[in-house]
């Protein structure tokens, strides 16, 4: 049986979402079963994306949006940014004393296979790249998960009941960090730190 995992979340344009991109990327994949180095690439390819995205100048209030995505069928982690910027990226090959330019030569080193297309939706582009992770594992039916990987239709355990999750989004934590804020049916909305761990039933 196929196993399908998407979580989709936004960042805004300020450098320090990029450490908050790549901490997104330890939780979601942890709680996938994703060993040391498969997290430590997926985070480090992660954050040159972001690193870039924030580059291109655009309005300060679009934001940056990310998207991980892992389908059993071909054993391929997809990560994708996307910004409102026009043009296409290209990979330079800086020289070794050179400090800057080598985002996307990463990228390309460390992925399987790269690309770029038209963002779904709206103006600017998708940069996207997908990594091999033949070894994820399938999710049981109940877990834990990191808050910011809980998805619509899923349920969570909260004030001692189970409650069906209406609606995901990321707002900004009281301490400066990334939260979550859930819709649930019959409660008040629930507001986590991302990596909060919560237990979870049905599958993405």
């Amino acid at each position: 049986m196929t196993t399908y995992y998407d979580v989709s979340f936004r960042l805004s344009r300020r450098p320090r979402s990029v450490g908050r991109a790549r901490a997104a990327a330890h939780a979601v994949l942890a709680d996938w079963g994703a060993g040391e180095e498969l997290l430590g690439t997926a985070a480090l390819v992660l954050s040159e994306l972001v690193t870039n995205a924030l580059r291109v100048r655009v309005p300060s209030d679009r934001q940056v949006g990310v998207r991980i995505a892992y389908s059993s069928a071909d054993g391929l982690l997809r990560l994708e940014v996307s910004d409102a910027g026009s043009g296409r990226p290209e990979v330079r090959h800086p020289e070794a004393d050179e400090t800057e330019g080598r985002g996307l030569w990463l990228v390309e080193a460390l992925s399987h296979r790269w690309g770029v297309s038209p963002r779904a939706g709206g103006i600017g582009k998708t940069v996207w790249c997908e990594l091999k992770a033949p070894d994820l594992l399938p999710a049981p039916r109940t877990r834990e998960l990191a808050a910011i990987a809980v998805r619509p239709g899923q349920e969570v355990r909260a004030w001692g009941a189970w409650r069906a999750v209406r609606s995901v989004s990321t707002v900004r934590h009281a301490t400066g960090g990334l939260a979550v804020l859930l819709g649930l049916d019959g409660g008040p909305p629930l507001r986590v730190p991302a990596a909060e761990p919560l237990a979870v039933r049905g599958l993405p």
